[in-house]
């Protein structure tokens, strides 16, 4: 059987190159886990120490892949049955909302599922209906966006930062609860989470970014000013989950003082709140290889190579 797989290769060449995969495609979660690689020792100890124990890495990644399974399954479900799902991701900067969007598309179709983070607003887009920048990314038939932020920002950051006005985020709690039962009425499936941290948790991912030169460009000065303004933002939030919480579109809370925790029990719930099923595919068989006997591969200049450093 190996040689009708690999009519050229024998079986243990085969398995090799099996184990090779394998091992590169847990390589890549690997890497995406060391984000503190670089990070000063003494910072990552006082950080270690505050934290506490956290799910073994076999434990996590066991799990993670479980679900990121299971999200191919919706995945092929959305697509199927021309499904719309939206996920919103709020909450305090440093929760790790870009964490789990990660872990959720990792292994999924970027034509299936796509991510939006929009920059702040142009000074047309400010002389816009508020939400009118973020209609045009609302999915079509068989498509799944992860809102990073979304117009839940007037809520927060611009009533916060005095980007809004009071009138202006009192409009927004009007219309927001008939916005978004607009989109669930057009067939949109709208899932809001906040990730949520401790005030003391928060100041350790800061100090952690400024010390992690691969990190420190999730820093800006917005970011630095949410440390000053934490009671400003707690009370914005709550003042958002009375307005904003609707039988159509509830929020989730999501507490994310473990990274690897709030990941799992994240990509669960989402998972748990969409009817998916298996779909029927179409066994799929390689087709043989094509060999012409005159066929000569052209040799091609070294010039066009990239340089094999590695």
């Amino acid at each position: 059987m190996a040689d009708d797989i690999f009519p050229r290769t024998t079986l243990q060449e085969a398995e090799d190159w099996l184990e090779a995969e394998l091992r590169d495609t847990l390589d890549e979660d690997y890497e995406i886990e060391l984000e503190d690689a670089v990070l000063s020792m003494k910072i990552r100890e006082i950080y270690n120490k505050a934290h506490g124990p956290t799910l073994p890495g076999p434990d996590y990644f066991r799990a993670l892949l479980h679900l990121q399974a299971e999200l191919i399954r919706l995945q092929d479900w959305v697509v199927h049955n021309n499904e719309k799902v939206v996920v919103i991701f709020e909450g305090r900067d440093s929760a790790g909302k870009g964490g789990v969007i990660k872990r959720i598309t990792q292994r999924l179709n970027p034509r299936v599922v796509r991510t939006v983070a929009l920059p702040a607003p142009t000074e047309r887009e400010k002389s816009q209906w508020y939400f009118q920048r973020y209609v045009p990314h609302l999915p079509a038939g068989g498509e799944i966006v992860l809102f990073d932020r979304s117009w839940y920002n007037r809520a927060g950051v611009e009533r916060v930062m005095g980007f809004a006005t009071d009138a202006q985020v009192t409009e927004f709690f009007d219309d927001v609860p008939e916005f978004e039962r607009m989109l669930v009425r057009s067939g949109i499936r709208l899932v809001k989470y906040w990730f949520s941290i401790t005030d003391e948790e928060q100041q350790m991912r800061f100090l952690m970014r400024i010390h992690d030169p691969l990190k420190q460009w999730k820093l800006s000065p917005m970011d630095l000013q949410s440390r000053v303004r934490w009671e400003a933002y707690t009370k914005a939030k709550e003042e958002m989950f009375e307005h904003t919480n609707i039988p159509e579109a509830p929020w989730y809370i999501v507490t994310g003082n473990d990274k690897k925790r709030a990941r799992l029990n994240c990509i669960d719930h989402l998972l748990s709140l969409l009817p998916y099923t298996d779909v029927e595919h179409e066994e799929i068989s390689l087709p043989d290889r094509v060999y012409n006997s005159s066929y000569e591969r052209a040799v091609l200049p070294p010039e066009l190579y990239v340089p094999s450093k590695y």
